[in-house]
This record gives C-alpha cells, sequence and structure tokens, in this order.
C-alpha cells in the first residue's frame, strides 16, 4: 500500500485523475463483462427453440420469448412475434425497429471507454511535461554540478512515471473495448441471421394463409 501511495505521489497532480480514469474504466469493463456473460449462457438455447417453435406454433414461440426478454434477441423477435395477422413487410419493419432500439444497449459505455483510451496517454504526457518543468527549472546553467545533474535525471525519471500510467490504463481499456466490439458486432451478425430465417418461416406461413383463403 505504501508503495502504490509513493508511486501516486512520484507521478505527480495528473495521478489524480489517471487513478480515477482507471477505476471508472475497471467499473465499466466489470459491468459489460457480465453483460455479455449473461448473454452468451441464454441465447444460444433460446435462439434454438425460437426456430423450432416458430415453424410449428407461432403462440408458443412467443410465449417462450416473453419468459426470456432479459435477453436483447428474444426481446426483438418478441416484437415481432407479437404483431397478429402482419405482412411479411410489417414483419420485417417490426424486427428492424425493434433491433434499432437494441443497439444502444449492445453498444452502451462504448463512447466512455473511446473516451478514457485517448484521455489517459494525453494526462500521463501532461503530468511528464509537467514533471520536466519542475526538473529542470532547479538546474542553473553554468552552475551544474554532479549533486544537481543527479537531481535532474532522478525528477526526469520520476517524471516519466505518469505516462507510463497514461499508457497502461488506455492499453488495458483498450483491450477490453477491443473485446466487447467483437462481441457487439457477432451480436448484430446472429440478429440478422436469426432474423432472415424468421423472415422466410413468416413468408412461407403467410403465403400459406393466403392460399387457404382464395
Amino acid at each position: 500500500m505504501e508503495n502504490i501511495l509513493q508511486l501516486l505521489k512520484s507521478g505527480g497532480v495528473v495521478m489524480i485523475p489517471l487513478l480515477g480514469l482507471s477505476i471508472y474504466s475497471v467499473a465499466i469493463i466489470l459491468e459489460r463483462s457480465l453483460f455479455w456473460l449473461k448473454i452468451s449462457r441464454g441465447q444460444n438455447s433460446v435462439v434454438k427453440q425460437l426456430l423450432n417453435q416458430y415453424r410449428e406454433d407461432s403462440q408458443a414461440a412467443s410465449i417462450m420469448l416473453k419468459r426470456h426478454l432479459n435477453l436483447p434477441i428474444a426481446r426483438i423477435f418478441s416484437v415481432a412475434l407479437s404483431l397478429e395477422r402482419s405482412t411479411p413487410e410489417k414483419f420485417k419493419l417490426a424486427l428492424e425497429s425493434a433491433a434499432q432500439a437494441e443497439i444502444p444497449i449492445l453498444k452502451r459505455f462504448n463512447n466512455s471507454l473511446e473516451t478514457v483510451i485517448g484521455v489517459a496517454p494525453l494526462l500521463g504526457l501532461l503530468g511528464t511535461v509537467l514533471g520536466l518543468i519542475t526538473a529542470l527549472s532547479s538546474l542553473k546553467l553554468g552552475d551544474i554540478e554532479s549533486s544537481q545533474a543527479a537531481g535532474v535525471t532522478g525528477g526526469i525519471g520520476t517524471a516519466l512515471i505518469s505516462t507510463a500510467a497514461g499508457l497502461i490504463v488506455a492499453i488495458a481499456t483498450l483491450f477490453f473495448a477491443s473485446i466487447f466490439r467483437g462481441l457487439y458486432l457477432q451480436q448484430i451478425a446472429l440478429i440478422q441471421e436469426v432474423g432472415g430465417q424468421l423472415e422466410l418461416f413468416h413468408l412461407d406461413k403467410y403465403e400459406q394463409q393466403e392460399i387457404y383463403r382464395k
């Protein structure tokens, strides 16, 4: 604990906002990790049940989806399946509008992580510049002693701590932000794939109903 406090003190005043950014980033990473873990555990079985049940009984598929409204993909398809006697065009529009409503939930905190990635290195660089100014301001030209030179060297080394801290925060955040972006793209691809299959099933049912009416 003492080493951490000493490190924060050595890095200068910018270490305080860097610490705040790191805590903020960790909180977002934990929340997003739990969010995507919950989705990955539950949605595969829901998708299989949906495709199997919708072919035979759309009402049963709709009821099944309502039991899993904690999953974004279930909320999207539940909106479309809840429509009564919908045409293929209405069914497709319902899917698209429901998917658009879920995108902000899937992309939540992405901008916050990008802000941390951009700001953390700049804060670290600012801390280094301030540290260099402090170290060099005590050095008088024409009166350089070995003890003074050693102090300046130590001051420069201390000033670089903030840059290292800023890079560590940015790199760690970038790593998880890339993972979350990949999961988001996979989710969008899955929604489009399953939505396309449901549209085909719905079109077949609609055409059969039209034939029976004639």
